[in-house]
């Protein structure tokens, strides 16, 4: 098993250890703030030739399965991101992650599981009606940065005082849950500067879950499930784990152990097995891009957590040296719903 050593800031009393090779933490900002920034629904484009009242006011319900892109995809990844089934990344496009979450949203709105968005499951996901794309105002503070990019080297990185964001782009991606692609589409590649417009996901809108009890997960599909006492799923997460031959994830009962904001890392190669043989053992500072992310969810099984990872695009679809990888918007959004001692149980 590969395994890291988790640190906390110097206010934080305890020392954990975490099982990664390849994550970073990018922040977000809550859902309150974006509500009160994001002006939803408003009439003017920030993009010139696109039509937000256009891709708000769809009524259509197209069958969308795999292979599918476009508009009405992204309209759905949204709705099913406001929903607490999350996508992942929102960018228009209908891979792999996204025909397991519309699996399991129907399993849990009791709809026909076909992991295709026919016009039942469309019915069912406007029921939230809030529109789907908003106006932000960029901020001084969004384009301040710092901003510096994150070194491939562990060693390079624990010489940086803090692990920041590498773009005021990569920031505002992470607050809307999107790609940095898709957000320069809906934005026709315009620069981002303060005091400006721009088209994002209004995923500020989402209510959160209330029942939650415990957490499933599904290793077959890479499904994240937080349970009601019920054991119904009221929201679910794809995820990356270990692969099999290296650091599978192993199956049977845990238990969410701590958690700890914005923590260190400490990179110990001895615990590594494809590790750089001239590798040193290294302390890595905090910061939205720190390996472990800006949340740690600490299990009882030693040296296993939940976080986030520095590439959401490869989460659901890449294979890790160990821990339960998600976006880290959503590693945040998980922290809201549970506490320590909530069960995590992981099925093949």
């Amino acid at each position: 098993m590969v395994m890291f050593l988790l640190s906390s800031r110097p206010s934080l009393v305890s020392r954990l250890l975490a099982i990664s090779l390849c994550c970073t933490a990018l922040g977000l900002a809550g859902g309150a703030a974006l509500a009160q920034t994001a002006k939803a629904g408003a009439k003017t484009s920030a993009t010139a030739g696109f039509d937000m009242d256009a891709f708000n006011n769809a009524s259509d319900s197209p069958l969308l399965k795999s292979g599918s892109k476009g508009p009405a995809v992204a309209r759905a990844q949204i709705l099913m991101d406001r929903a607490w089934f999350s996508c992942g990344e929102i960018d228009g496009r209908y891979a792999a992650n996204m025909q397991r979450m519309v699996k399991a949203f129907q399993t849990a709105r009791g709809l026909k599981v076909t992991g295709t968005v026919t016009a039942e499951t469309w019915k069912s996901l406007r029921e939230d009606s809030a529109p789907l794309l908003a106006t932000y105002t960029v901020t001084e503070k969004d384009t301040a940065g710092p901003f510096e990019k994150t070194p491939a080297d562990m060693a390079e990185r624990a010489k940086m005082k803090a692990l920041v964001f590498e773009s005021a782009d990569e920031a505002l991606a992470e607050k809307f849950h999107t790609s940095i692609a898709y957000l320069k589409q809906l934005n026709g590649g315009r620069k981002v500067d303060a005091g400006k417009d721009i088209v994002v996901p209004n995923v500020g809108s989402a209510t959160a879950p209330v029942k939650a009890a415990s957490i499933e997960i599904d290793k077959s599909q890479r499904v994240l499930y937080v349970l009601d006492a019920e054991k119904r799923p009221v929201a679910a997460f794809p995820i990356s784990i270990g692969n099999e031959k290296n650091d599978p994830l192993p199956v049977g009962m845990m238990a969410i152990k701590n958690e700890v904001k914005n923590p260190g890392f400490t990179y110990n190669p001895k615990l590594l097995k494809n590790a750089p043989k001239d590798a040193q053992k290294v302390d890595v500072a905090p910061g939205p891009n720190n390996p472990v992310g800006s949340i740690w969810l600490g299990l009882t099984k030693p040296h296993w957590g939940i976080h986030g990872t520095s590439n959401p695009s490869n989460v659901g679809h890449s294979e890790t040296n160990g821990c339960i990888h998600l976006t880290n918007w959503d590693a945040e959004r998980l922290s809201t719903l549970v506490k320590a001692g909530f069960k995590v149980d992981v099925k093949l």
